[in-house]
């Protein structure tokens, strides 16, 4: 820890340096989602173009998903033996070496195999965002903080996919891949210069074999808990999620053309509206703005999984509404999550529950699927059925955050105090030296 700052000028500068990592970090978290989403549309050209059939296809798809969770699992027993700077830019390296990887594949297992490897370093990389977030930031401005970070998944939405999508069709389904690591290398370099080594956790850090490491981060009972909130979130959101736009195709009469405005218009609900959720979780308590947002997202998830024939714009709004709420909801429960386990576990912990989060997330999208069923004149049957399961899960997952605890039981204003790092000094203190 350094001395706290002494004047208005040093607090205005270590709000200046949180912010330019909160923006590099945003800027990651938005190559990497653009690279895990950009896949699922390029679907029709990459099958034409490697000659492969759908059940291939899928296995592109889930290969990143399932390298995320095993490598996650495997690092979370030694990544808080390194300092976060190093780890950090390790990770993203090997994410952007894979993504050059998939744009310069010109066979199916080529392109299977970058997949793996992307997914195995970007997988982590969100886990590691949350984890550098939670030793810089103070616990009561770690929600705002937060909300920024979840609206690169917004940004992605409404900017990355479509003009990836765009350029793939026009160019060839390499260019994405290729323009995201280039788009990549500046912000490794901006990191590997702005961002001090954030190696204070060491500090508290034990020396223990990976396996017992791996089987400490399970065992505490308040991780279990976390990770219950982030399975049951996970499982709620996706279960209905990836089958909006073939409900709303084949139920609801929306056009495969008219399809972009439900993801633009829901980003652009996100991306204004998930930071803003952040800040009301830091002002009026994170657990119950989870619970509201929550308990909103799941009457979304019960109106859009029965909606029948309706015009765009009434379409558009409810699934906007819903992005926004399941965005919302994981602004306040990654702050929770965050703040649930010590500074010196905080690396593996994150690491672990991305895994987990990667695992949830194709276990809910595999439950719809099992659930759902083709009729005869091409009607999606029984998404309300996959409907009524989100919402058993959102409620389980209001019950868990409710027993998550935060691993320091000391007033918010001690707190604040105790989790200064070198970037941030708290600028009320500031404030009241001058």
């Amino acid at each position: 820890m350094v001395e706290e700052t002494a004047g208005g000028a040093d607090g205005r500068e270590a709000i200046r340096r949180e912010r330019l990592l909160l923006l590099m970090l945003a800027s990651v978290q938005f190559t990497s989602i653009v690279d895990f989403m950009i896949i699922m549309p390029l679907g029709p050209q990459l099958m034409r173009a490697l000659k492969i059939d759908p059940p291939q296809f899928g296995l592109i798809v889930s290969s990143y998903t399932i390298a995320a969770g095993v490598v996650g699992l495997l690092a979370s027993s030694v990544l808080d033996r390194y300092g976060r700077k190093s780890a950090f830019l390790t990770l993203y390296s090997g994410f952007l070496l894979g993504t050059l990887c998939c744009g310069l594949a010109t066979t199916y297992h080529a392109l299977l195999a970058a997949r793996v490897a992307t997914g195995a370093f970007g997988g982590i990389l969100g886990g590691m965002a949350l984890a550098i977030i939670g030793d810089v930031v103070p616990e009561y401005r770690r929600g705002r903080a937060t909300g920024v970070l979840m609206s690169a998944f917004a940004c992605a939405s409404v900017v990355g996919v479509p003009v990836g999508l765009s350029l793939g069709t026009a160019y060839g389904w390499e260019i994405p891949f290729l323009i995201l690591a280039g788009l990549g290398a500046p912000i490794l370099l901006i990191a590997a210069r702005a961002m001090p080594p954030l190696r204070d956790h060491l500090q508290d850090a034990t020396r223990v074999s990976p396996l017992r490491k791996l089987g400490e981060t399970f065992s505490r009972s308040n991780h279990q808990r976390a990770f219950a909130l982030t399975v049951t979130m996970m499982l709620g959101g996706f279960a209905v999620i990836p089958y909006l736009s073939v409900y709303y195709v084949a139920n609801v009469g929306v056009t495969e053309k008219q399809l972009p405005w439900i993801y633009v218009v829901g980003g652009l609900l996100t991306l204004f509206g998930a930071p803003m959720i952040g800040k009301l979780a830091d002002r009026f308590g994170k657990l119950r703005v989870f619970r509201i947002v929550a308990s909103i997202s799941a009457i979304f998830m019960i109106v859009i999984t029965h909606l029948p024939p309706s015009p765009l714009w009434v379409a558009t709004l409810i699934s906007g509404l819903l992005m926004l709420s399941n965005a919302g909801r994981m602004v306040a429960a990654m702050a929770m999550i965050t703040g649930s386990v010590e500074p010196a576990r905080r690396g593996g912990f994150m690491s672990a529950n991305s895994a987990v989060q990667h695992m949830a997330t194709g276990l809910g999208a595999y439950i719809g699927g099992l659930l759902l069923v083709e009729s005869a004149d091409h009607r999606l049957l029984h998404f309300d059925r996959v409907g009524w399961i989100a919402v058993a899960s959102t409620l389980l997952s209001i019950w868990f955050a409710g027993m998550v605890r935060s691993a320091s039981n000391r007033p918010p204003a001690r707190e604040a105090r105790a989790v200064e790092t070198p970037i941030v000094a708290d600028e009320a203190q500031a404030l009241a030296r001058r």
